[in-house]
């Protein structure tokens, strides 16, 4: 028994180990052609690190990231925790730092060029960690009150539960116009949404929309090393203000977590297979989409709130840094089931978002949990 854990965990971090190449491989393109060829791919590994999450050896050419950290966090602070030491590598090798403190401004301006949190080691937080541990007083005031609302929205009364979604959007907009009108400092973060795929079906893009439609972050899908496929695919990063990340990413699981279980529900006795999932959460998503642009014509999100355009300037100007080079495609599908798509939306118009799922909650780690449960390394 002890030997084989061993030999899966020993499997599981070269499987760790060869996605943290396919990553730096990746965060080459974001610098200009003349420091991309002068970047030589270093060595990698994982050490027993306890004061540090990572570390730069300019003797070894190494970059080692902490074992008990890349093993207890999510996929998105791993990756962070490596374009930070990533950092030190271009501030030494290009930029020749050699004679500057370790995080002097020739690593600020690796950084900057590598869009890596210059903050990301030793006892700092990730972005992720930021995201989940809230923020200033007045904005864990907000949260608490959006819980309170949510809480309402359980009710069986379908127009009090509508009610109360309407306004703990109102109140999440009113958040948001007062940061425009005062002016206030953002303190943007990015985190991922979902964990990196090969292959996401179509309601994903469908919910991804539908997120920085509604709820006042900016997304686009990004290169992400799967673990447990040994290879990159993707997933959806979005960009925002924590408390804004934190609402998205609850909705996020309770769109997901509702589509299943009205999935169980109405495939019961019929044996759809998962195109057929994907017609009814695409419905689902699209009936809600409605329902929230009725609220707004309707002014149940009200009327002073609905008149203002919440558009942040710097968070365009945030994430057109973070992301130089975009394109947008459009995914159409010829063999959906419009019928399913229909009994999709008729569920989907009566979704509340409510408590129900654990509220705001940081996702697990990707890797291993913290019972030392592995992954399922083929």
């Amino acid at each position: 028994m002890y030997k084989n854990s061993k030999l899966i965990s020993e499997k599981l971090e070269r499987r760790i180990v060869h996605g943290l190449s396919c990553e730096w491989r990746a965060a080459l393109y974001m610098l200009e052609p003349e420091f991309r060829i002068r970047m030589r791919i270093p060595l990698f590994c994982l050490s027993d690190m306890k004061k540090r999450l990572g570390f730069w050896s300019t003797e070894k050419r190494e970059i080692s990231l902490s074992r008990s950290f890349v093993l207890n966090h999510p996929w998105d602070s791993v990756r962070e925790v490596l374009l930070h030491e990533m950092a030190h590598q271009f501030a030494i090798e290009v930029l020749n730092a050699r004679d500057e403190s370790a995080h002097g401004p020739k690593f600020k301006e690796a950084c900057h060029l590598l869009r890596a949190n210059p903050k990301a080691s030793g006892n700092y937080k990730t972005m992720r960690d930021a995201v989940s541990e809230g923020s200033s007083d007045s904005e864990d005031r907000i949260m608490l009150r959006i819980q309170k609302l949510m809480a309402l929205a359980e009710s069986p009364n379908r127009h009090e539960a509508d009610a109360a979604m309407a306004k703990s959007r109102e109140l999440i907009k009113k958040y948001n116009i007062n940061l425009l009108q005062n002016n206030q400092s953002r303190n943007y973060k990015t985190i991922f949404i979902g964990t990196p795929s090969l292959r996401h079906f179509r309601e994903e893009y469908h919910l991804a929309d539908l997120l920085i439609t509604f709820y006042f972050v900016q997304g686009i899908w990004v290169p992400a090393y799967v673990v447990s496929k040994g290879k990159m695919g993707k997933v959806l990063e979005i960009s925002g203000t924590p408390k804004n990340l934190k609402i998205a990413e609850y909705v996020y699981k309770f769109v997901k977590h509702f589509i299943s279980s009205r999935w169980k529900d109405y495939n019961k006795g019929k044996g759809y297979n998962r195109y057929r999932k994907t017609d009814f959460a695409v419905g689902i998503i699209s009936g809600f989409r409605q329902k929230l642009e009725k609220q707004d014509r309707d002014g149940k999100v009200s009327k002073s709130c609905s008149l203002v355009e919440v558009n942040d300037p710097r968070l365009h100007a945030y994430f057109g840094y973070r992301y130089p080079h975009t394109k947008r495609l459009t995914r159409r599908s010829s063999m959906q089931h419009d019928e399913i798509i229909a009994d999709g939306m008729a569920v989907g118009s009566k979704m509340v978002i409510s408590k129900g799922i654990a509220e705001f909650s940081p996702d697990k780690p990707l890797l291993l949990g913290r019972s030392g449960a592995a992954l399922n390394v083929k």
